[in-house]
């Protein structure tokens, strides 16, 4: 199971990344992609969407099951990864590549709501 280090976690498995334009991306784990198997719908938030910590934003689909995407933290959807709803199998075949949609946090410190790689591979061993 791959966690990079330079990322955040959240406990719903979902990470974030900085871009270079202030906005952050956020995604699903490898881990999630895993016990999904394979993604065959994404439902993300909308374009505009007030996101709340730890709420239901968006869904992910597999032939399995589906499961609600959870907000990292509060914030505001600002843009979506199209190619990815086109083509959901990207998350499967890159997870920490195929990001879903970028936000832009309301909290300046809301990094600290965050887990670190190490924080989040503790979480998942004790799974």
């Amino acid at each position: 199971m791959h966690i990079p280090q330079s990322l955040l976690y959240s406990t719903e498995h979902l990470w974030a990344k900085p871009t270079t334009d202030g906005l952050w991306e956020a995604g699903i784990t490898d881990y999630a992609q895993d016990l999904l198997g394979d993604i065959v719908f994404i439902d993300a938030p909308a374009i505009g969407t007030e996101l709340k910590a730890g709420k239901p934003c968006g869904l992910v689909e597999s032939v399995k099951t589906g499961s609600d995407l959870h907000a990292l933290v509060d914030g505001e959807v600002i843009e979506i990864n199209q190619a990815l709803i086109n083509a959901p199998e990207l998350i499967n075949e890159n997870p920490y590549q195929a990001w879903i949609f970028k936000f832009k946090p309301l909290e300046a410190d809301f990094e600290n709501q965050l887990l670190s790689a190490e924080a989040y591979q503790t979480l998942i061993d004790g799974l």
